[in-house]
């Protein structure tokens, strides 16, 4: 997502903003939650920009992307001959943004070992190289962002309590787009604009795509609304993409049906007037439906790469796989080859 792009002004974002405008200029750790693609990078920027910081470096680690060596390396350098491969000095990024900000993303995923480490930087403010016995001292802001449950990731001895609470001095939690659908028209504005000025164009999006647009449930959040505005602009149309969603709403009855509420008013219906109303079972199944309505989405939208939905539902890969099966949900492959068999059993 890109730096420029401000922290939008809508009732759902206030809070958010109100949190930047007060820990920016202290120097305590920020922990940002919130979906995959809402936004907690330009949450973070926005703390550095506000900040006495805001002259000096802001950099990023996504602790996700690397395997556990190359991650320390990346985050404290290393000395030279540290280990195969390391031909020269590498100074790491807490070096780097000495004096400004960095912000760990997805902190979740950093192994336990290196939790130990970040834990002692955080404390004492000073940290050795990977191969090095040389103390250096370092003064950064640090701000880190994560789509996990760091609670359950606690229980399941996967995250440090101590570093949680050394991370979790401020949290500030950003909503998912879903949420704050009046910010659309203006994220879309802004991505045309700026993929417009990018490739050279003069796309425009029909007032029926933006329509389309604000109904859609956006579970890719910010992100997929970027990617969906680039895509208007590279390919020069808008009707693609409008197809896409649109075809998606048709599937999923548009993004009202998807919650409780809207599958208890369903359940409703089929209520004969004599009928005794169980409004705890009523619930649990109406739960229980939006629950698989929502697990179907966003299944369909990543074409079923489990360990992605995992991380966008924001829970364990395992508890997908079992919710899949209680759900009793099957991928498009096994919905065409029963499709299959029923019509030879047919002929």
């Amino acid at each position: 997502m890109n730096e420029g792009l401000m922290l939008c002004d809508s009732p759902k974002m206030q809070p958010v903003r109100e949190l930047v405008a007060k820990v920016a200029a202290t120097n305590t750790t920020v922990l940002l939650r919130g979906e995959s693609g809402v936004g907690k990078e330009v949450v973070a920027r926005a703390i550095h920009k506000a900040s006495p910081r805001a002259h000096r470096q802001f950099l990023k680690v996504n602790c996700a992307a690397l395997p556990g060596e190359l991650l320390e390396s990346e985050l404290f350098g290393h000395e030279k001959g540290a280990f195969t491969g390391a031909y020269r000095q590498k100074p790491g990024k807490f070096e780097a943004a000495n004096g400004g900000t960095l912000l760990l993303d997805e902190i979740g995923e950093m192994p336990l070992r290196l939790q130990a480490k970040l834990l002692h930087v955080l404390q004492d403010g000073e940290f050795s190289r990977v191969g090095g016995e040389r103390v250096i001292c370092t003064d950064v802001r640090l701000i880190a962002s994560t789509n996990r449950d760091l609670e359950a990731a606690m229980r399941a001895h996967q995250f440090r309590e101590d570093l949680y609470y050394r991370l979790n001095v401020i949290e500030i939690r950003i909503p998912p787009l879903r949420e704050r659908r009046e910010e659309i028209p203006g994220l879309v504005d802004y991505f045309l604009k700026k993929f417009n000025a990018q490739y050279g164009r003069a796309v425009d999006i029909p007032p029926e795509t933006l329509r389309a647009f604000i109904e859609y449930h956006w579970p890719g959040n910010v992100r997929e609304l970027e990617n969906a505005v680039k895509r208007i602009v590279v390919l020069g149309s808008a009707r693609p993409v409008h197809q896409e969603i649109v075809s998606a709403l048709a599937s999923h009855g548009g993004p009202r049906a998807v919650g409780p509420a809207a599958a208890a008013a369903a359940a409703a219906v089929t209520l004969g007037p004599d009928t005794v109303i169980n409004l705890k079972e009523i619930a649990r199944q109406a739960a229980r439906e939006a629950e698989r309505v929502a697990i179907k989405e966003v299944l369909d939208r990543v074409h079923w790469n489990r360990a992605k939905a995992a991380r966008l539902l924001q829970i364990s890969y395992k508890a997908l796989l079992y919710k899949i099966v209680q759900c009793g949900l099957v991928t498009p492959e096994e919905r065409q080859r029963e499709r299959g068999e029923r019509q030879s059993l047919a002929s």
